[in-house]
């Protein structure tokens, strides 16, 4: 297969713990403690409301241009690692300036249910996460077979304890538990998963700026910004509609003026809604189940699915599949996250942002 890969990127990581980074690097330190909520490229979603009218600049051309098929030669690999790593560096410093300010960190509570093996390395993934910025962590690991009231009542514990700004329950849950009702018992102040149903809400109303935006659609949206990636007025389509990804997903899209349909399990000719995307998010959990035939040319896709499948070579002893056949999207696409190594650092990243950005508002540090 003949194609340059240009990579999107950000500043590199710099791996350091970030006492050193203020010595090695002050000039660096002194700008980003300016940063606060501009480590993202978002602006806050009540900015973003206009007015809907349709007699502005809408007509219906007589005769609309036909799509033309290109010799697409060059792609670029949205690279959602080296994006995260910027992202966390801006984190790792605000979280340095706090420490030195006020002598807190913000504190990350996370339970996870099980053994399951990909959740168990999202966990691992999290904690190391939280160590390279600086944040304190707690982990309440229960057994498989545990109660709905065990989850609860750990939660209500984080829920009662002020110097715990952040709580997640690790999904997903053993099917013996009601993920609603659990859900339903964060605190919405520490709901840095953004699933509380006031948040999810509030992200679906203009004029109204949820506590905190579900951290694999921001994540999403923040690639495409930091990738020159116009939303506003084009066609995106949602492959997936489930409360984490799915349906924040394109509530967000629409709070950026894209023009966003949702396809699922029981849409009728999917491939044929899908080739009308400019963006397309990809989010059914469904291995290679995007084509490069379902693609326009020149899209721009979003691959959030992550299927492990056994691969004893792999260091964990499975790798992660994406719902995108990359091989054949890249023929096609304008752009593409990868699998692993695009959306999941973001989903990551933005965790972490949201942790800290409770813990400022708790703390009233700016």
């Amino acid at each position: 297969m003949r194609m340059a890969k240009r990579i999107v990127s950000g500043k590199a990581f710099l791996g350091q713990t970030w006492a050193r980074t203020s010595i090695l690097f002050p000039s660096l330190s002194r700008a980003m403690s300016t940063l606060g909520s501009s480590i993202l490229k978002s602006p806050p979603l009540v900015s973003l409301d206009q007015h809907d009218e349709w007699s502005h600049g809408f007509s219906h051309p007589d005769n609309a241009p036909t799509q033309k098929c290109t010799d697409n030669k060059t792609v670029r690999i949205i690279d959602g690692k080296s994006i995260a790593d910027e992202i966390r560096l801006g984190i790792a410093i605000e979280v340095s300036r706090m420490k030195e300010s006020i002598g807190k960190v913000p504190s990350l509570a996370v339970i996870l249910v099980g053994q399951r093996r990909d959740s168990v390395t999202y966990v691992r993934n999290k904690i190391l996460a939280c160590e390279e910025v600086g944040f304190r962590f707690s982990l309440d690991h229960l057994p498989v077979n545990c109660t709905e009231e065990e989850i609860c009542d750990k939660l209500s514990s984080f829920n009662d304890d002020p110097s715990i700004h952040g709580i997640l329950v690790q999904l997903p849950l053993p099917q013996h538990l009601n993920k609603e009702k659990i859900l339903n018992m964060l605190s919405l102040e520490k709901d840095v998963d953004g699933f509380h149903p006031l948040n999810m809400g509030n992200l679906a109303v203009q004029g109204k700026e949820p506590l905190f935006i579900p951290c694999t659609p921001k994540g999403c949206i923040e690639l495409l910004l930091r990738s020159d990636v116009e939303i506003k007025g084009k066609k995106a389509v949602v492959i997936g509609r489930s409360n984490i990804v799915g349906l924040p997903m394109f509530l967000l899209l629409q709070r950026h003026h894209a023009t966003v349909t949702i396809v699922h399990a029981f849409s009728n000719n999917p491939e044929i809604i899908a080739r009308e995307a400019d963006i397309l998010i990809a989010a059914a959990g469904v291995p290679n189940l995007v084509r490069g035939s379902w693609l326009k040319p020149g899209a721009v896709v979003v691959d959030v699915g992550t299927t492990p499948i056994e691969d004893p070579e792999s260091e964990h002893g499975y790798r992660l599949i994406g719902d995108v056949c990359f091989e054949e999207a890249v023929r096609v696409a304008s752009a593409i996250t990868p699998v692993p190594g695009g959306v999941g650092p973001m989903t990551v990243a933005m965790l972490l942002l949201n942790t800290l950005e409770s813990a400022k508002r708790v703390l009233r540090f700016s």
